[in-house]
């Protein structure tokens, strides 16, 4: 499955509060679109995060969306852009959150992104060279 990971380089908030800090963090990786007016975004991955807390087991986009009182589809729809960032996956029905905790999804987006320039590093090695570029 193709993964995109954005990052935006956004000011941290100045002052420790959980609701902002969930709002950047998705903000920084693009998660929250300018159409997403309600930061319905958001206010899934706070859901999600506290669910597994709370429970210590796999959540279903059904009950997120039954938690918000939000439509199912468009809590599938920020679902989906949370699988395809790498931040979470699905296991038939469950969600879960990747590595089992933000830190650890992180790290594995980090660890993706990595393999990504690697990819991109060699083969722009190779177009250069086919084109007669020199690598200063």
């Amino acid at each position: 499955m193709p993964q995109q990971i954005i990052l935006i380089n956004l000011e941290k908030p100045r002052e420790k509060k959980l609701e902002e800090d969930i709002r950047w963090f998705c903000n920084s990786f693009g998660l929250s679109s300018g159409r997403d007016t309600e930061n319905i975004a958001t206010q899934i991955v706070h859901d999600l995060l506290q669910q597994l807390a709370e429970r210590e087991e796999r959540i279903s986009s059904d009950a997120i969306a039954e938690n918000l009182d939000v439509n199912l589809s468009r809590v599938n729809h920020h679902i989906r852009n949370l699988v395809n960032a790498g931040l979470i996956y699905r296991e038939k029905r469950a969600l879960c959150l990747r590595g089992g905790s933000l830190k650890a999804a992180v790290q594995e987006m980090r660890k993706d992104s990595e393999r990504m320039f690697q990819e991109l590093e060699k083969i722009a090695e190779e177009i250069d060279e086919e084109m007669g570029l020199k690598n200063r």
